[in-house]
Formats: C-alpha cells, sequence, structure tokens
C-alpha cells in the first residue's frame, strides 16, 4: 500500500462524479455541491411549508444581554402616577388602605400595585435588539421571511443579567423575485398552522411581543393572606387576595394593550400568554405578563377549501 502525498488534494464529491458515474449518482454529486442550509423546524413542519412552496435558507438568530437595573426595586411612597412620584402618567396605579386603624409602627397601614416602565423598557430594548439582529442574517441570506420564531429571555447566573435569544428559520418563497431589500416578514408559525393561514388569504408581516411588569407593595391583608393567616372573624384565611388578583387582571389588560398598539389596522393570530411571578417576601412580588403572536394582513378573499376526502372505509 503507497501514502498519498500529504498536499494531494482532497477529491470532491462532485470530482468524483466526473470521474466515474458509478462511485456518485448525478444527483447525488449536484446536492452535495450545493452550499447546506439548516432549521429548527421539525419534520412535519419542513414538509408543509415545502408544498407551500417555502424553501429554508438558514438558521438565523440573535442575541442581547441586558443589565437589569432596578429589577423588582421600588419605593413604598409611589402613590399616584405622576412625574412628582416617578411613575409617568397613564401607568397603571392602586391603593389599598389598612381597615385596622394603627396597630404599631411595624404594620403595614396601605399597600399599592404599580408598573414598572423601567422594566419594560429594558425587556422590550432586549427583545428588540435580538429580534433585529436576527432580522439582519436573514437579510444577508437573501431570505424573504423567517418562520417558527422562538423567543427566550432568561436570567444568566445571580446576576442582575438577562440574556435575549430570537431564533427562527429564514425562507425564500419559491419562483419569487428576489426580496427587494425591506427587512424581512417573520412569524411565530410554521407548518400546517402556516399553511392554514395563508390558505385563508392571510399573510404574516411581523412577530410582536410586549411585557408588562406589575409591583405588588403588599397591604396588611395581603400579607396576611398570602402567609395563611386570618384577619377578620369567620375568614379563616380562605378569602379571595384582591391586590394579588387585581395585580394579574392588571398586568394581562396592559400587555393586550401593548400589543393593539403595534398591530394598527392588522389583526393578531397564534397569540400565547405568559404569567410569571416572584416572590420579594411578606407578601410582595412582582408580576409579569408576556404577550406573543403573529401579526397579519388579509391579501386575498377566502378560498374555499375542498371537501374531505375518505381515506379508510369501513364496511
Amino acid at each position: 500500500m503507497t501514502a498519498e502525498p500529504p498536499d494531494a488534494p482532497v477529491p470532491t464529491a462532485a470530482g468524483e462524479a466526473a470521474a466515474g458515474e458509478a462511485d456518485v449518482p448525478r444527483e447525488a454529486a449536484a446536492r452535495l455541491a450545493t452550499r447546506s442550509s439548516a432549521s429548527a423546524l421539525s419534520i412535519p413542519d419542513l414538509a408543509a411549508c415545502l408544498e407551500a412552496g417555502l424553501e429554508p435558507v438558514g438558521l438565523v438568530q440573535g442575541f442581547c444581554a441586558m443589565q437589569w437595573a432596578f429589577y423588582g426595586a421600588g419605593s413604598p411612597y409611589l402613590r399616584s402616577a405622576s412625574p412628582l412620584s416617578g411613575l409617568p402618567r397613564g401607568a397603571y396605579s392602586e391603593q389599598w388602605a389598612c381597615p385596622h386603624g394603627f396597630v404599631s409602627a411595624e404594620h403595614r397601614m396601605w399597600g399599592q400595585n404599580y408598573e414598572q416602565p423601567w422594566v419594560e423598557a429594558a425587556w422590550a430594548q432586549g427583545f428588540g435588539s435580538a429580534f433585529q439582529r436576527m432580522l439582519e442574517e436573514a437579510g444577508d441570506a437573501g431570505a424573504h421571511g423567517v418562520i417558527g420564531v422562538v423567543d427566550t429571555a432568561r436570567h444568566l447566573a445571580d446576576m442582575n443579567v438577562v440574556e435575549f435569544h430570537v431564533l427562527g428559520t429564514a425562507v425564500v418563497v419559491r419562483d419569487a423575485p428576489p426580496p427587494p431589500g425591506e427587512r424581512p416578514w417573520s412569524t411565530y408559525l410554521a407548518g400546517m398552522r402556516l399553511t392554514k393561514l395563508l390558505e385563508a388569504g392571510m399573510m404574516p408581516v411581523s412577530v410582536v411581543a410586549a411585557m408588562v411588569s406589575v409591583r405588588v407593595w403588599a397591604s396588611c391583608v395581603t400579607e396576611y393572606l398570602s402567609e395563611g393567616q386570618a384577619y377578620g372573624w369567620g375568614t379563616a384565611g380562605t378569602a379571595e387576595i384582591e391586590q394579588v388578583s387585581r395585580a394579574r387582571a392588571a398586568a394581562r389588560s396592559l400587555a393586550r394593550q401593548r400589543i393593539r398598539d403595534q398591530l394598527g389596522a392588522d389583526e393578531l393570530h397564534g397569540a400565547r400568554a405568559g404569567l410569571d411571578s416572584r416572590e420579594l417576601g411578606q407578601g410582595d412580588e412582582v408580576v409579569e405578563c408576556t404577550l406573543r403572536g403573529t401579526r397579519v394582513r388579509r391579501f386575498k378573499h377566502v378560498d374555499p377549501l375542498p371537501a374531505p376526502r375518505p381515506t379508510v372505509r369501513l364496511g
């Protein structure tokens, strides 16, 4: 056996096919010679998108790390939404008075729920930066759009740092002209959910997301009930914690309003809402509601779907 020189050229699949078609089929040589692509789609989602004329060109993603200054902090003296109190006008704020009167210096005489716009602004900046970087990768790949978008936000170790990660599969529309240079469209949808949307005459425009943060500064009643204690005759600790319920309802309502502000005349489909809370002790907590969805726009009337055909007959 003789060894090849160390600087001998490495044979390629295309070269092997040219030398002898018996070694590598012509179709395989052509496939191996092309640039490979990756996607985050499952096999069923990939098959459905290919049938709809969407071809993956690569996996694209974006990152952003944000320092979470003043996260979960706040003052018990933000009694109103005004520049003098530290809250901007229009921000959510609600107060609860103590029903007991003066008990002791340590007794909580009042409680408050208030929105934390500085936390929401930091989240919007982190998500927006990661999302824009993902779209820039898709534009560099010559994609028309990005499908199957997934976004996450996680705290790094014990630091006040949150890492935003947005990824998706860049696709081109088969037989369509090259992208006009505008930013690609994007959607959380993929597979059959996306193809059914297209069949219904709707086209994805962009993913939209909003996060609302509400700080719960517990009143004495909220503190007692959160610890399982009774605060009145006949309650036995089984009563609604009104302040906590109001905080969660306000966070969800404000998140829907933030999304509506982004939609304009378009519609939202595939919406997903998530609610997270972090206990700060003695009934205090931070409630965060994140709402995501796909902004869609109608481009044609609905085409009637063909009647289903039976695949199995029971005789």
